[in-house]
C-alpha cells in the first residue's frame, strides 16, 4: 500500500517517517467562557485531510494512527496517581466505528478508565460549518448515564466553537462530575 500522505510504498496507511515530520503533536490550550482548559494535539487545517476520513470506513485506520500519535503518547507522560475516567462526547457508532471511542481508548491504564456510551446527544443536528448562533439555538441535549462523584477527561476529536465541549461539563456539573479538562485531536481556531 501506499502511504497517504507522501505516496510513498509503506506497511501503514500513514508511514513512519511522515508520522515523525507530520504528526507530531504541539499541545495548544484554549480556556473556554466556563473556564474549562481545553487541550488540542493539532491544528484543524494541519489534519483536515485526514480528519475527513471520520466519514467512511478508512477513518477507523487513520483514527487509530492519529490516536496513538497523540492520545497515546499524552497519556504516557500525564502523572496521574488516581483514578479517573476518560469519557468520549457522543460516542455513536456511525460507518463501523465511534471515532471519539478510538480517541478515548488509547488513554487507557492503570489509572486511566476509559468509559463508554455514557454521554449521548438527544439531538443529532450537524454542526460542522454552522455558525456560533446555529450551535447555541440548536443545543446536543445531552443524557448522562454513569456515576456520580468521579473525575473525568472529556474527549472529542474536533473544537470549533467550543459550544459541544461547554454543553456536556455543564450537564457533567449537574450529576458532580468533575471535569478535569478536554481532549481534542484538533482545533479548528486558526490562531
Amino acid at each position: 500500500m501506499y502511504c497517504l500522505l507522501c505516496g510513498n510504498l509503506s506497511f501503514s496507511l500513514i508511514c513512519k517517517e511522515c508520522r515523525r515530520d507530520f504528526l507530531k503533536p504541539n499541545l495548544t490550550k484554549r480556556i473556554l467562557p466556563n473556564g474549562l482548559e481545553v487541550y488540542s494535539f493539532y491544528k484543524y487545517r494541519d489534519i483536515e485531510k485526514l480528519i475527513l476520513t471520520k466519514h467512511k470506513f478508512i477513518g477507523y485506520f487513520i483514527y487509530s494512527i492519529l490516536a496513538k500519535e497523540s492520545f497515546k503518547s499524552f497519556k504516557d507522560i500525564l502523572s496521574i496517581d488516581r483514578k479517573i475516567y476518560v469519557l468520549p462526547i457522543d460516542d455513536n457508532v456511525k460507518n463501523g466505528y465511534s471515532h471519539t471511542a478510538i480517541l478515548a481508548k488509547e488513554m487507557q491504564s492503570s489509572y486511566i478508565k476509559p468509559i463508554f456510551s455514557k454521554l449521548r446527544a438527544i439531538n443529532s443536528v450537524k454542526y460542522s460549518g454552522k455558525s456560533l448562533s446555529f450551535r447555541e439555538s440548536n443545543p446536543r441535549g445531552f443524557k448522562y448515564n454513569y456515576k456520580k462523584n468521579i473525575d473525568v477527561v472529556l474527549v472529542d476529536d474536533i473544537i470549533t466553537t467550543g459550544t459541544t465541549i461547554q454543553e456536556a461539563d455543564e450537564l457533567l456539573k449537574k450529576y458532580n462530575v468533575n471535569v478535569l479538562f478536554a481532549l481534542t485531536l484538533c482545533d479548528a481556531r486558526d490562531n
